[in-house]
C-alpha cells in the first residue's frame, strides 16, 4: 500500500508546488506558505499511517480546489480582502479534516 501512495505524493507534491509559484506579489503571502504547510502535514500524516489512501485522496483533492480557485483570484492580480478570506476559510476547514484524519 504504501508503495502505492508515496510515489503518488511526490509526483502531487512537485506539481502541487510547481503551480503555486507565480510571479505575484500574494504567492508568497501567508496563503501560500500555509498550503506548503498543509501538503506537509498531509506528507506526514501518511509517512506514519495515520492517514489512509482514501482520506489521502480527499485531501489531496480539497488542496487541489483551493490552489485552483487561488490561480482564478490572481488572475486579477493581487488577493482582495473577500478573496483572501474565502481562501482562508477553505485552508481552516481542511486543516480541520487533515487533524481529524491524523487522529482517528
Amino acid at each position: 500500500m504504501k508503495s502505492f501512495i508515496l510515489p503518488l505524493l511526490a509526483a502531487t507534491s512537485v506539481l502541487s508546488t510547481l503551480s503555486l509559484m507565480s510571479p505575484s506579489s500574494a504567492s508568497a503571502g501567508p496563503i501560500r506558505d500555509r498550503q506548503v504547510n498543509q501538503q506537509a502535514r498531509i506528507y506526514k500524516g501518511v509517512q506514519q499511517d495515520q492517514i489512509s489512501p482514501l482520506e489521502y485522496k480527499k485531501l489531496e483533492a480539497r488542496e487541489a480546489k483551493i490552489a485552483a480557485q487561488r490561480r482564478v483570484y490572481l488572475k486579477d492580480g493581487d488577493l482582495s480582502g473577500k478573496e483572501a478570506v474565502r481562501l482562508t476559510n477553505a485552508q481552516n476547514r481542511t486543516s480541520r479534516a487533515i487533524y481529524r484524519d491524523r487522529h482517528d
